[in-house]
């Protein structure tokens, strides 16, 4: 029999590729026309300011060589001010890095400003483009919103749910003292990144699914591994940072991120999720369910409107909890210790907040917070300094309209550069300075005006909804961490403080510190005996 299998795969890969090439050229040609015709319209329409090197296919991705991406962007915008257009390959894109034209653009443009961009992911990881994140404004996505305002995120379901962040909380507590040693006085050092992981990711799922995912005997390890891979995929390749989305040939010559890679991923994922739906329906059916997880709640929710709350809308919400809510605030806490052994003298007064309004006879919880001021203003400082999502959600305008006086066409994207803005020195005083004290209030209660030039969570119709529950997660768990240990650096030079990229930004190098038990330390073990 004479096998048709080619000797030489590699050329073929190449013949392969050169023809996508060449079958994909007439398109190319079009958009460079289309690029062309706009370039001379624009003299026409008051457009914002421009960088004149846009070059065909990939427009000016060419000058956004310096990562991370909201870095290349803030030098742009120092060259062509506060409001500029750039072409992210055939996409044209509105970069914002002002306050007050953001505030514009979430008042007076929210609505217009209210859809997505529709990346190439977002068809399978937005399902369809049906998820909270993904899906174009309208009734499904206030649907969606008024579903996790009411049934997620609200203050009774968080409230219900705090004795899980409180156990993860000491669980991680008692990691680091077993890691330390049981002596109390003697520093012992620890490696941050993945024990933040871990407390996050086993709180979502513990709120999702009712089960923990990482450092139990019957925890499904591999699986939680393997999931963990696909998110931190997601956020590192995902969204607005990668050319891929915007330059198809990258995608089709698998420069970018590939379709196969991509599908491949998602089956996965939704096979995960589906498995959590069924095994929640299946024990419901036993008359066994989890009591109080979010998924036992849904498939009620399901029950009533099993036309509305199909399985995909499930997975949907699922996705974005354990998408968006794992990694922004386990990359937040490992940014704050980083600022808080870089600066001991914050540290130590953090340290005397504590034991001044709660002392050594009982661990902080969550509703102590409120007594912690300072605690708070370190938390909003690196929320100022390091956002997790540093470029927020993309949107896209919905028709055209006026953006800081400027003409913005319709499908346009829309950045706003909230790293920027935090760093804005005609905001700030000491813009790149680490000062929780720019936070500070003259009354309990009320907010200083640093606090209304932040922007973390987004604003406007569409700001993140899990915003309180990252708030309670990140103050908890920080606060926990001064209160029973002492932390320094591992060496005399300071943490490195470089960002590496993705849609979420956390520290290009995992944090490793020296951390030392505290006496209250040994209470957290007794409880827990």
């Amino acid at each position: 029999m004479i096998s048709l299998r080619s000797c030489h795969p590699e050329q073929d890969k190449m013949k392969l590729s050169l023809l996508q090439v060449l079958l994909s050229l007439p398109l190319l040609v079009a958009v460079y026309y289309l690029l062309h015709h706009i370039s001379r319209n624009r003299k026409k329409l008051n457009f914002p300011p421009s960088p004149c090197h846009s070059l065909p296919i990939i427009g000016h991705l060419h000058l956004l060589r310096q990562q991370p991406l909201h870095r290349s962007l803030t030098s742009l915008a120092e060259k062509y001010g506060p409001v500029f257009f750039i072409w992210f390959g055939s996409q044209p894109t509105v970069v914002v890095s002002s306050m007050q034209v953001a505030e514009e653009c979430f008042t007076k443009n929210d609505i217009v400003l209210a859809n997505r961009p529709k990346f190439f992911t977002g068809n399978y990881f937005g399902y369809n483009f049906t998820t909270i994140i993904s899906s174009p404004y309208g009734d499904h996505w206030r649907n969606l919103r008024k579903i996790s305002t009411i049934h997620i995120f609200s203050i009774h379901r968080l409230n219900l749910l705090m004795g899980i962040r409180r156990d993860e909380v000491r669980r991680l507590l008692q990691k680091l003292l077993a890691e330390g040693g049981p002596d109390v006085g003697g520093f012992a050092k620890v490696e941050m990144r993945s024990k933040l992981t871990e407390l996050t990711f086993n709180i979502m799922m513990r709120m999702v699914a009712g089960k923990r995912y990482f450092g139990d005997d019957h925890a499904d390890d591999e699986e939680s591994k393997e999931f963990r891979y696909i998110v931190k995929e997601v956020t590192k390749n995902g969204g607005a940072t990668n050319a891929g989305e915007f330059v198809p040939i990258l995608r089709w010559t698998g420069l970018g991120w590939p379709k196969k890679k991509i599908i491949r991923l998602f089956k996965k994922t939704d096979a995960f999720l589906q498995g959590l739906i069924d095994e929640h329906r299946k024990k419901k059916m036993d008359g066994s369910e989890i009591k109080n997880s979010m998924i036992d709640h849904l498939l009620s929710l399901q029950e009533q409107e099993p036309d509305y709350y199909s399985d995909q809308i499930i997975k949907g919400l699922i996705m974005v909890i354990l998408l968006a809510g794992t990694d922004t605030s386990s990359v937040t806490l490992e940014w704050a210790l980083s600022f808080l052994v870089n600066h001991p003298d914050v540290q130590e007064k953090a340290k005397l907040e504590i034991d001044a309004h709660i002392g050594q006879d009982c661990l902080i919880d969550e509703l102590d917070v409120l007594k912690l001021p300072y605690l708070q203003n370190i938390i909003s400082e690196t929320l100022r300094l390091k956002p997790a999502a540093p470029l927020l959600v993309p949107r896209r305008t919905s028709k055209e309209c006026e953006i800081a006086g400027y003409h913005v066409p319709r499908d346009s994207m829309v950045l706003v550069n909230a790293w920027a803005i935090h760093q804005d020195p005609s905001l700030w005083v000491d813009p790149t300075t680490f000062k929780p004290e720019r936070f500070e209030v003259a009354r309990p209660g009320e907010d200083s005006r640093a606090h209304k030039l932040i922007m973390p969570f987004g604003i406007g119709r569409r700001a993140c909804p899990g915003a309180p529950l990252a708030q309670r997660v990140v103050s908890l768990t920080l606060g926990s961490l001064i209160q029973c240990f002492d932390w320094r650096r591992v060496s005399k030079e300071a943490v490195d403080m470089a960002e590496s990229k993705g849609v979420i930004m956390p520290k290009a190098v995992p944090l490793e510190l020296m951390c030392r038990a505290r006496p209250i330390i040994r209470k957290v073990v007794q409880s827990n005996e």
